[in-house]
């Protein structure tokens, strides 16, 4: 097995300055990192350690990786119950569970992120809020350099599972009972963003909705923003019967806009999330149980950890009319 000390020779510099590359230490020149870094890929290292680490039964330290909403000065629920859910499960696991968010890590290569991971002795990640653009950790889910789980976002392979509800029919389900129920023949339907998994799902659940249904369907992103979507509803709303939401912080935008032009419009949103309650008006929506989720996505990579091959896990959801009795305490 590779050591630390066959990583120095190779490099030819000190045992402690390895220690200080591996650990992203400053005040180490370029020169010394590439020599390190070279050593480090040319024997293989790193992923020799996290099997060692493995085999010794030190494994237990997850990494949970948010993309933390910055586009609402809401407090923002999903995260809070996501983090609720893992680490719940984690205890009850016994998984040591450290918190990282997207921020951290960018303008960093993927050498770099994995090579910060293993020094935070990192044996499996959990990744909230992956989007097509993410590229480098794209990249570091393909490498299978970790035990991972992706929530929301459709990547499996032997080291990897994803863990979600399915999207496009909850966004139909939702969609055709507030449609049906308003007898509503147009629709101005405000999507997430652009280039997200979960907004590409949904948005093949109202376009097969309103081809069975024969209706006319305008799309326009709205980017998980309330503000965005109040916008969109002053500008579009008057030509359509319903506002179909992709988010439930977007329906509640378009919600307010709409008592602002003094028009009705029925809305339905997508998350189920209690600031839905406080709306004003109630309205349809997709409740989904973002601790379990998490939870369960938590129980994936623990089986990942003990051997097992990434799969893909489709949980529950319920459509519910969320109003301001159903939420308070």
């Amino acid at each position: 097995m590779v050591s630390i000390k066959d990583v120095a020779r190779h490099a030819g510099v000190a045992i402690s300055t390895v220690s200080k590359v591996l650990n992203n230490y400053p005040n180490v020149s370029e020169e010394t990192k590439r020599k390190v870094n070279d050593a480090v890929k040319e024997l293989n290292f790193l992923p020799n350690s996290v099997a060692a680490a493995l085999s010794s039964k030190q494994a237990g330290r997850v990494a949970l990786l948010i993309n933390l909403n910055t586009r609402t000065q809401a407090i923002d629920e999903i995260d809070m119950r996501y983090l609720s859910g893992a680490i719940n499960k984690a205890a009850e696991l016994g998984l040591d569970v450290n918190t990282f968010f997207f921020s951290m890590f960018e303008g960093r290569s993927e050498e770099e992120i994995v090579r910060y991971l293993n020094s935070q002795r990192i044996h499996g990640i959990i990744i909230y809020g992956l989007s097509k653009n993410d590229s480098v950790l794209q990249g570091l889910l393909r490498s299978q350099a970790f035990k991972a789980v992706v929530v929301d976002a459709p990547i499996v392979n032997e080291n990897t599972s994803y863990v979600s509800i399915d999207q496009e029919m909850a966004q139909y389900e939702v969609a055709k009972k507030t449609i049906v129920d308003n007898r509503c023949k147009s629709i101005l339907y405000i999507a997430g963003k652009k280039n997200g998994y979960v907004t590409e799902q949904r948005l093949k659940g109202i376009q097969e909705l309103a081809k069975e249904l024969g209706l006319d369907l305008l799309v326009k992103e709205g980017d998980f923003s309330e503000r965005k979507a109040r916008e969109i509803t002053f500008s579009y709303a008057e030509e359509k019967d319903v506002l179909v939401c992709a988010s439930d912080l977007m329906a509640i935008g378009a919600m307010r806009a709409l008592m602002e032009m003094d028009i009705f419009r029925p809305v339905c949103g997508f998350d189920g999330i209690t600031l839905m309650g406080y709306a004003g008006k109630q309205m349809n929506t997709v409740r989904q149980g973002f601790a379990e989720i998490s939870a369960a996505a938590v129980e994936e990579l623990h089986s990942l950890l003990n051997g097992g091959e990434g799969r893909k896990r489709i949980l529950d959801y319920r459509i519910v009319r969320m109003q301001y009795l159903d939420i308070i305490c």
